[in-house]
């Protein structure tokens, strides 16, 4: 065979392998819940969200008065992008994120304290 009738066919049966394999793992990312994380925005958020959540006095009334439930800080901690250029990553033992996230038309800032076993959302401003 030549050259180029060997290429196709390895062309081809990647593409198929490929396809086969997106598939896969997309049904079992969907039906167990998880997702792949290599970025450092997506592992930072996950490890917030893996741990448990409190609250400081003042981010407890800014939500309030922001009228932000569960729901959204769960979405803001999801889908906000971490500035690392603002946040404090090299503190011990816990480490200060700066999350933005735009929810309910509105552009929301989160300074969240993440230690070894707790996350505390400190701060919570809008724009």
């Amino acid at each position: 065979m030549d050259f180029l009738k060997r290429l196709g066919f390895y062309l081809v049966g990647m593409s198929i392998g490929i396809v086969f394999l997106t598939m896969f793992l997309k049904k079992k990312s969907d039906e167990t819940g998880v997702y792949f994380c290599y970025l450092p925005n997506c592992r930072t958020l996950k490890d917030i969200r893996s741990k448990s959540m409190y609250y400081s006095e003042e981010a407890k009334q800014k939500l309030k008065e922001f009228q932000l439930d569960s729901t959204d800080v769960t979405y803001i901690l999801t889908e906000g992008n971490v500035d690392f250029g603002n946040s404090d990553t090299k503190s011990v033992p816990c480490k200060t994120y700066i999350i933005e996230a735009e929810r309910k038309e509105n552009q929301y800032t989160f300074t969240v304290e993440n230690c070894r076993e707790k996350a505390t959302i400190q701060k919570v401003a809008a724009q």
